[in-house]
């Protein structure tokens, strides 16, 4: 439906007025303890020990922790929290993670009581091809025992639904020189499985008639998250003992739970890893880049 010219004046002013965000803080305090990271070991398919106090947090396997926990009359249409609050309420139906920046300092350890202190760091309105889009920037700093131990710069997109009749973006095809690779079956219990490790509501990621009849897309979607902590995984398959400094991804084509995917790697000149996830289609899904100690 055609905005009237008013109702498309009250919209810009609606969207100008998210900036007012910026700036914004929040403080959470959690506990790091073993149970998470044991179940998202089971859930990744490895084999590590039982963690135990002391055991260092893998890199990503922090997003274990500080979660949003909102009463149920809390809870959007989405299965997200309600907007407003901390997160600025932006009136657009489709909320994505689109990429972080993390600088590892020091892992968090089991048994630590740790801090996040978040804050918004940018709020950008953008004209795209299928209409509005809103960039949301928060950045993270993660506390321990010890001081600090990760920074994290995260993006959320947000849009409208597209067009009836709207072609999709073209899609970009994958490197096809991968050193190491692993393939990877996004069913819907490892879908569960990750939203329960995350207390992410989220029902584009487990409510099949929501996904595709509400949002219109084919299938579950996979977790960016889900995505960029199997890019590590596999980094860490093939050198257990590196250690990681800086770590970049970007989301860049949604992948579904109703084909597989590979996630990929190559080393790139010294202490830099690329790395990628590759649809069954042989398009970029997201891309990434590790910094090696």
């Amino acid at each position: 439906m055609r905005l009237r010219s008013c109702d498309a004046h009250n919209a810009r002013m609606d969207l100008n007025r998210l900036k007012d965000w910026v700036g914004r803080e929040q403080a959470q305090r959690d506990l790091i303890t073993a149970a998470p990271l044991a179940g998202l070991s089971a859930t990744l398919d490895r084999d590590d020990p039982p963690p135990v106090p002391g055991t260092a947090v893998p890199p990503l396997w922090h997003w274990l922790y500080f979660l949003p926990q909102a009463p149920a009359h809390e809870i959007g249409p989405d299965g997200h929290p309600r907007r407003g609050g901390f997160l600025p309420p932006v009136p657009l139906p489709r909320r994505m993670w689109a990429g972080s920046r993390l600088d590892f300092v020091q892992p968090l350890r089991v048994g630590e009581a740790a801090t996040r202190l978040s804050r918004i760091g940018s709020v950008d309105v953008k004209q795209g091809r299928s209409g509005t889009l809103v960039f949301v920037t928060v950045r993270h700093d993660y506390t321990g025992d010890r001081g600090l131990a990760l920074t994290e710069e995260h993006d959320i997109v947000y849009r409208d639904m597209p067009q009836p009749g709207a072609a999709a973006p073209a899609p970009q095809p994958a490197p096809a020189d991968a050193a190491f690779s692993r393939d990877i079956v996004p069913d819907p219990v490892l879908l569960f499985r990750y939203s329960a490790l995350t207390f992410n509501g989220h029902r584009i990621h487990y409510d099949r008639p929501y996904v595709t009849v509400v949002e219109g897309y084919p299938g579950l979607i996979v977790h960016g998250p889900l995505i960029a902590t199997l890019l590590l995984d596999l980094l860490r398959r093939e050198w257990p003992d590196a250690t990681l400094r800086r770590f970049a991804f970007k989301a860049v084509r949604p992948v579904f739970d109703i084909h597989r995917f590979s996630v990929c790697g190559r080393p790139e000149g010294t202490g830099a890893v690329a790395l990628w996830a590759r649809d069954h289609e042989g398009a970029l899904a997201m891309q990434a880049r590790a910094d090696l100690a």
